[in-house]
């Protein structure tokens, strides 16, 4: 841990919660991708692990039951199957190809909502159906597991039942609130605690606490048509980078 760690880690943590704190964390993945720039992508994710759950602890409370009860619910069912297959097939899996789909059907969501409001295409309004949400939660339970990108999944299908900015958000804390504490153990039995990962955990906490503050203030300040639209972008930025992260 010298200074160029530091240097990059810091803003990449602080990015995380403004993220996690006020956007949905559809792009606070990226901060464990900046970290493995300069330490061993195994660590990155045990690093960015106890700062997620701090982000996570430290916005519960903005949110508190404000947040869409069905939608989180079948995430959540969702997602502890998919904890559990991403700690089974960690070290045999190939993540990469996972990258790829997530980021595929993330950039073809947009492109989809985008076509249906310019009136490229047309369709019946339907209700997202129970089983859309629960296999949102699985794909978000396993990458989340694998590299910290459950935000994409669980996006899309909070998207398409059209939750306001604040249920959108409040849902998106709660669940992966309960998500990255199913993944703790997992992650210590990897071994991807170290006591210097402990140590870089507590001098990256205000990093954290100061990101999530800055995103819950960002999320109440931005108009939810500013919000959405931010979302949608950060949803096409964070599809590309993984597919640019699977093929590359």
């Amino acid at each position: 841990m010298d200074q160029t760690f530091f240097a990059i880690a810091g803003p990449a943590v602080v990015f995380a919660g403004i993220s996690k704190g006020g956007f949905g964390s559809g792009a606070a993945f990226a901060s464990a991708s900046v970290l493995a720039l300069v330490i061993d992508p195994g660590l990155a994710l045990g690093v960015m692990l106890p700062l997620l759950m701090l982000i996570d602890l430290s916005t519960l409370a903005p949110y508190w039951k404000r947040w869409d009860r069905e939608a989180a619910k079948l995430l959540m069912l969702g997602a502890v199957p998919g904890v559990v297959l991403g700690a089974l097939l960690y070290r045999v899996a190939q993540p990469d190809h996972f990258r790829i789909l997530i980021g595929g059907i993330s950039v073809g969501f947009v492109i989809w909502q985008l076509a249906q409001r310019r009136g490229t295409v047309s369709i019946r309004k339907r209700e997202v159906p129970a089983w859309a949400g629960a296999l949102a939660g699985v794909a978000a339970g396993f990458t989340s597991f694998v590299s910290h990108a459950g935000g994409p999944p669980a996006a899309i299908y909070m998207l398409s039942k059209g939750l306001s900015k604040t249920e959108y958000q409040a849902t998106t804390v709660l669940v992966f609130w309960i998500v990255n504490i199913g993944k703790f153990v997992p992650y210590a039995w990897l071994g991807m605690f170290t006591a210097e990962t402990a140590l870089a955990n507590l001098y990256l906490a205000p990093f954290a606490l100061l990101g999530a503050w800055l995103g819950v203030r960002a999320h109440y300040l931005f108009p939810e048509r500013l919000f959405f639209g931010l979302t949608y972008v950060l949803l096409t930025v964070t599809g590309c980078k993984l597919i640019w992260d699977g093929l590359f």
